[in-house]
């Protein structure tokens, strides 16, 4: 039985150990990728050096998502962001046979009716970008600085619930890292543990 025991427990720290040695540390170089977006145009993160850059995974089904859409939170913050130059790139890594799969037509539908405000929708159907990020949630939410440095990832906020009525009471850990970072000032929290749904990977 102990050897059973100790063969089991090796299995589960080299599973861990592979899981964490793929995910990105805060302060290294966030890596290049290049996705379609819902119109069919071509983006390299590559092409937005220079800029901050805000990653946030989404997915239109999941409670977490409508939480801070249904009430205009994740638009809000887009806009505001958006139009102080910062490149809002929103990625779906939904695999193409799951129910909550947005074709690019139903994601420009979904954009149109919520009124959101990214700079692109990103579609990662196959999940190489999302695995690439360790994007585990949706929302998951990554800040690139200028140099291509990733300052920030994990949680939209403090308050780990669905409901739409606790933003308010809540830290916005995006909107504080993003005021830090374009008034030059270090990010006081640059890593957070993401809640919401599980990405839906193939």
């Amino acid at each position: 039985m102990s050897n059973i025991i100790r063969t089991i427990t090796a299995i589960a720290l080299f599973a861990f150990a592979s899981v964490a040695a793929h995910a990105i540390e805060t302060g290294s170089t966030a890596p290049e990728f290049t996705l379609t977006d819902s119109n069919g145009t071509s983006h390299k993160l590559s092409d937005f050096k220079g800029k901050h850059v805000v990653l946030e995974w989404t997915n239109h089904g999941c409670p977490f998502v409508v939480k801070h859409y249904a009430p205009g939170n994740m638009q809000k913050l887009q806009k505001e962001w958006t139009g102080k130059g910062v490149i809002w790139l929103t990625i779906n890594s939904t695999n193409a046979d799951h129910q909550d799969y947005q074709s690019p037509a139903q994601a420009n539908a979904w954009l149109k009716e919520t009124k959101a405000a990214p700079t692109a929708f990103l579609i990662d159907a196959d999940g190489k970008v999302g695995h690439l990020y360790d994007a585990k949630t949706t929302p998951h939410l990554f800040i690139i600085d200028p140099a291509g440095k990733l300052i920030y990832q994990g949680a939209i906020d403090s308050i780990r619930s669905p409901k739409s009525e606790d933003i308010a009471k809540a830290e916005n850990y995006v909107e504080a890292a993003l005021k830090a970072a374009t008034a030059g000032k270090p990010v006081a929290t640059p890593t957070t543990k993401s809640y919401g749904c599980g990405v839906k990977y193939k």
